[in-house]
């Protein structure tokens, strides 16, 4: 698991390193008159020493080619099953939708109209479009490239899966500037890790991504490229982000229990829908035929 250590070691090494520097960083930034709020100074820290550790990883396991980052496939083909796995992105989540609405755990919001149902799509799709080009390329690319050289298809889909969902439940946690103090970078990451000390009330939707990366990776296995993985991401962003735009959570719900208190709509209702098409992808094919493009 050569390959695994790397990545594992690209990601969480540095949110040590970062926490580890993020004061004296801090310090020389107050020194110059840059008055940045300690979070954002360690979160960009972060972001450019995991630049710099996947920078050494790639080089490390020889990850060079189109085909390593998951588009070895012509453009033309690319474009189409991109397309494709949209489509199917849509038809797929959608009815989480419908059935949170029928069910009342989402209601629709006041003055609703044909304006906002444009807007929303428009920043669905632009959003869906940057995470699943960034996610994929990642996880689905280089990350699956570089364990399935080592490993079977089961251990690469099964660690890729784990550990796409689990940097997901990264909290969001902020220091104020009085209370700043050589060992705050620590406590930003303890914050940041908050979730994994009390999984349970976001079982249901860890469990989704699982799921979910496991499709991804079967998708990716089937085609030889991330053009559908891509495509099927960017359809599943699109509607959840539209439904969060256009609806309000109904707390009083009979149902609203299956959904996580994570992001207001995945959940144990999401991971049972995510479970039965993991097992209908397996059976038919993983949904997109088979190409002839190079792993």
């Amino acid at each position: 698991m050569h390959a695994l250590a790397w990545f594992l070691a690209a990601i969480f090494g540095t949110l040590l390193a970062a926490a580890l520097l993020a004061w004296p960083v801090w310090q020389f930034a107050q020194a110059i008159n840059l008055d940045f709020a300690f979070h954002r100074v360690a979160s960009r820290l972060w972001q450019l020493l995991l630049l710099a550790g996947l920078l050494l990883a790639l080089r490390r396991l020889r990850l060079r080619g189109r085909a390593d980052w998951g588009y070895g496939l012509p453009l033309p083909e690319f474009l189409r099953q991109a397309g494709l796995g949209l489509a199917v992105g849509i038809a797929t989540m959608l009815p989480m939708t419908i059935a949170m609405l029928a069910s009342g755990i989402l209601e629709p919001r006041a003055g609703l109209d044909a304006a906002m149902v444009f807007g929303a799509v428009a920043v669905g799709l632009l959003t869906g479009l940057a995470v699943s080009v960034v996610e994929e390329t990642f996880f689905r690319g280089l990350m699956f490239r570089a364990v399935s050289r080592e490993s079977g298809f089961a251990v690469t889909a099964l660690t890729t899966a784990l550990v796409y969902a689990a940097i997901h439940f990264f909290a969001r946690t902020k220091i104020p500037a009085d209370e700043v103090a050589w060992d705050s970078g620590f406590r930003l990451l303890g914050g940041a890790l908050a979730n994994f000390t009390n999984p349970l009330p976001v079982l249901g939707s860890f469990v989704t991504l699982v799921l979910v990366g496991l499709l991804l990776a079967g998708v990716r296995e089937r085609t030889g490229a991330i053009a559908a993985c891509i495509g099927l991401h960017m359809g599943w962003v699109l509607v959840i982000k539209a439904t969060k735009s256009l609806t309000l959570a109904n707390e009083s719900a009979a149902w609203a229990s299956l959904v996580s208190p994570f992001d207001g709509y995945t959940g144990w209702l999401v991971a049972g829908w995510g479970a039965l098409l993991v097992l209908l992808a397996w059976a038919r094919g993983w949904l997109i035929p088979a190409q002839p493009a190079s792993r």
